[in-house]
């Protein structure tokens, strides 16, 4: 085997494997190497396990919709926990399986082992060192526990363990309430848990729009309790686990940790490539081209701390990989920030958050959705959903939401805010009747008469019915 390689990928999760498609278009004079499980966090242990999860907890808990739909008997039913586990398994399994079958296929290109860097074009694994002219690091990102927590062994999970219990507990925390955070807590809630759930900071799920924050976590206190705004500790008492927050005390079977994930840099040997890093112990990356400063190293992925999500990993990977074999990067336009919480009602956020926009500069758009038609037939009618847009053009900025079918409803606002839409323009799309989008034209129509109004002869002036059936 050629040690000199044209690529070496350190990692093959969603970014290396993204990066590997691009390399492997360009050169066949590559090595992949991965430390551990091979497999994608989102299959084995993130995305899908999770879904998969929260599909059984959520369809178990609409049984309490039955009553009112006239179907009778619903409190006759109970929940297998083993068997929703042992389903979940085995979609994860069948998941990751499908993952693998691009690295199996790599032969001696593909190696076990944990890399360390030696610095600009030097890689070493298995006591071996390997020269590349490019290098592509994506190691992805571990779940955050703090170290006193971890003499408490397996009565602390993460998402890394929760999913390969063969039950679960009667009574458990979660501490951190970010995304993963609250869908997991709703999630064993609805799965029969009794739930408890603590977050240091007064927002969840990553809202920023305290005025969507505050039906979201107003809806989930409905659910199980939810302490905002005091960091947990954690000890034991008789034998189980005692969550302690300045003002607040309860006791669990286990906690679930979700206090975020870190990035898997440990012994890397970033610190040999030459450039500063930053307190975190992170080179300067540059997000379109994916180089790290001026040298032929790139980085991509969950270790970037830029936004940890699968398709944002799969868009740095491709990056990376086409950068890795070009000799001088090019650089790319990100898409339109997206990110989606699957809890109930969903969470989603799109394109520029309240946080970055002068509020006395933008126009915003609500619709609350306890009296929107279609949510009330489905018993889905609750929510919020808030659309920012520029007062001089009326052009789309952003939204945050929680509400029934966000992650449809976000997609379409992503679409749009892509491509610069204004409101008015927004407002001449069809609207079919009766669908939840028909909330959304809503809170469209209420940044509208914000706006100049539009020509008589213009759609997009088509006002409400005010009428519950017909909006």
């Amino acid at each position: 085997m050629n040690e000199t390689f044209d690529v070496v990928i350190v990692g093959a999760g969603t970014a290396g494997l993204a990066a590997l498609r691009e390399v492997t278009k360009r050169t066949q004079n590559f090595i992949l190497i991965n430390d551990g499980p091979w497999g994608t966090v989102c299959a084995r242990v993130g995305c899908m396990p999770s879904k998969t999860l929260i599909e059984a907890a959520n369809a178990f808990h609409h049984r309490g919709t039955f009553e009112e739909f006239g179907i009778r008997g619903a409190g006759s039913l109970t929940l297998d926990v083993a068997a929703a586990l042992q389903r979940v398994r085995r979609l994860r399994d069948k998941f990751v399986a499908s993952t693998l079958k691009t690295t199996e296929a790599l032969g001696q290109r593909a190696i076990s082992g944990r890399a360390r860097l030696l610095g600009v074009g030097r890689v070493e694994v298995n006591g071996h060192e390997l020269r590349a002219r490019h290098i592509i690091i994506a190691t992805g990102s571990s779940p955050v526990v703090p170290v006193p927590w971890r003499a408490f062994g397996k009565r602390v999970l993460t998402t890394d363990t929760l999913f390969e219990q063969e039950t679960l507990p009667s009574r458990m925390a979660v501490i951190g309430l970010g995304p993963i955070g609250v869908e997991m807590a709703q999630a064993l809630s609805r799965l029969g848990v009794d739930m408890v759930a603590f977050g240091e900071q007064p927002t969840i799920a990553g809202l920023r729009d305290i005025r969507v924050n505050a039906v979201a976590t107003d809806l989930l206190k409905h659910e199980f309790p939810l302490f905002l705004g005091e960091k947990a500790d954690l000890d034991t008492a008789d034998g189980r686990m005692r969550v302690r927050t300045r003002v607040n005390e309860t006791v669990v079977d286990s906690v679930l940790v979700s206090l975020g994930r870190r990035p898997n840099i440990d012994n890397l040997g970033l610190e040999t490539l030459g450039v500063e890093l930053n307190a975190q112990g992170l080179p300067p990356v540059d997000r379109h081209t994916m180089q790290i400063a001026d040298i032929p190293v790139f980085m991509a992925g969950d270790i970037n701390e830029h936004k940890p999500l699968l398709h944002e990993a799969a868009d740095e990977g491709h990056i990376a990989g086409i950068n890795a074999t070009r000799a001088a990067p090019v650089r790319f336009t990100r898409r339109t920030p997206l990110s989606i919480v699957f809890s109930d009602p969903g969470i989603a956020a799109v394109g520029s958050r309240l946080s970055s926009l002068d509020v006395n500069k933008t126009l915003m758009g609500e619709m609350q959705f306890k009296h929107q038609g279609r949510a009330m037939a489905g018993q889905r009618n609750k929510g919020v959903l808030r659309l920012y847009a520029q007062p001089e053009t009326g052009r789309l900025l952003g939204a945050e939401m929680c509400v029934p079918a966000a992650e449809h409803m976000a997609h379409l606002l992503a679409l749009a805010i892509g491509h610069s839409l204004t409101v008015h323009e927004m407002l001449r799309m069809p609207f079919y009747h009766p669908v939840l989008e028909e909330g959304l034209r809503t809170a469209l129509r209420g940044l509208s008469k914000q706006l100049p109004s539009c020509g008589e002869s213009d759609l997009a002036g088509c006002e409400a019915f005010d009428a519950e059936a017909l909006d």
